[in-house]
């Protein structure tokens, strides 16, 4: 061979193989007997594992699904020399329990006339799902606020003339008695100015200081045993390694408080539950993204109680303000709790099922940048 060519290939050849470390997509080649001869780094992240160990490996070990799917579709496209993309797979991967969704693609190779190879490429989708759900729940939310605060700014004006009209027929009945119907009108109209002030969430902004998110809990769980007593049992499971962050004590005490008690009342409502249990937990979560936002350490409390569950279409809908699933509620404190967390660059997220459901609460770690004079 030309030595120029050889120099070509050689660079071509180095190329590809930078091209390939560096995609996001995660590409395993495998050989005919669907046995693992390249892995990029992409993919060594997804299987938690070095090329060296995947080396050599089945490819049904993995990933694989209950029906088998996907081991049927690598024969085939080995088989018929065609290539093939399934969208959205539940399929199980190596050193991960919990079922992933993935788009995957599958292309044959021809290497010579004898000889074939497959390409596999896998995308997953969980985390691009879990931000597109997240980025919902935060322009949602943006979008209930604007609109609570422009019906609020058209029902207080009136509220006000109302009121201050009642207080001037007042002055001028000439029966002590007919005050009882304008002090009537005055306590309600005082009763929904409150009910939109609580609509509007904090109206302050968090005075920021260094907390330690167990001691917050902490108050938490002691308010909640002098409420209930024993019905409730508060179980905790706390990571003692976290850092302190940076965030308003009482807003976050009230915003925890206020899942807690949905969680309490929750229990108590159930007739059928015989040992009705809060878990109150807290994790750090690395190189996590909220919304558009990538944060280097994330601080996870979970809020987890074994009641009922809550349903989907309560799921969809229960951060709006004036939205409960129980006749005597408000619908106003996941609203204010979501809004406490925003305010602290975080979200609420919900996941529930028949006797489980967990809120999540993701908090940023790491100080934002108008926080950075805490303490100056």
């Amino acid at each position: 061979m030309n030595p120029v060519n050889t120099v070509r290939v050689s660079t071509n050849y180095d190329q590809s193989r930078r091209l390939m470390d560096h995609l996001t997509t995660a590409v395993v080649l495998l050989d005919e007997q669907l046995k693992v001869q390249f892995v990029n780094p992409a993919a060594e992240q997804l299987m938690a594992a070095s090329s060296s160990q995947l080396a050599g490996m089945a490819i049904n070990m993995l990933i694989h699904d209950k029906d088998q799917t996907t081991q049927a579709d690598l024969e085939t496209a080995l088989r018929d020399l065609h290539p093939f993309t399934k969208r959205e797979a539940q399929v199980y991967i190596l050193n991960n329990p919990q079922q992933a969704t993935v788009d995957y693609t599958i292309t044959p190779i021809r290497e010579n006339t004898h000889t074939h190879s497959l390409l596999l490429e896998l995308r997953p989708l969980d985390r691009l799902m879990r931000i597109s759900r997240e980025d919902n729940l935060i322009n949602a939310h943006h979008a209930t606020r604007a609109l609570v605060r422009g019906v609020a700014h058209e029902v207080k004006n009136p509220l006000g003339g109302i009121r201050g009209a009642a207080q001037l027929l007042a002055r001028e009945l000439p029966d002590d008695s007919l005050r009882e119907y304008t002090d009537i009108i005055i306590a309600e109209v005082d009763r929904l100015r409150n009910l939109v002030d609580q609509m509007l969430g904090p109206r302050k902004l968090p005075k920021w200081a260094q907390i330690n998110i167990h001691e917050i809990l902490e108050r938490v769980r002691s308010v909640l045993t002098a409420e209930t007593g024993d019905p409730v049992v508060i179980e905790r499971d706390y990571d003692p390694s976290l850092p302190e962050m940076c965030g308003d004590k009482d807003q976050l005490i009230q915003a925890i408080l206020n899942i807690v008690r949905n969680a309490k009342q929750a229990l108590m409502d159930d007739e059928e539950q015989k040992n009705p249990t809060v878990i109150l937990r807290t994790r750090a979560l690395r190189q996590f993204t909220i919304g558009h936002t990538r944060h280097r350490l994330i601080l996870l409390v979970e809020i987890e109680d074994n009641g009922p569950g809550i349903s989907q279409e309560m799921q969809e809908t229960m951060f709006y303000p004036m939205i409960s699933g129980r006749a005597s509620g408000t619908g106003l404190g996941l609203s204010i709790s979501q809004s406490i967390i925003n305010q602290h660059h975080g979200l609420v997220e919900c996941e529930s099922s028949p006797g489980k459901t967990t809120f999540r609460l993701l908090l940023p770690l790491e100080q934002p940048e108008e926080q950075t004079n805490v303490g100056a």
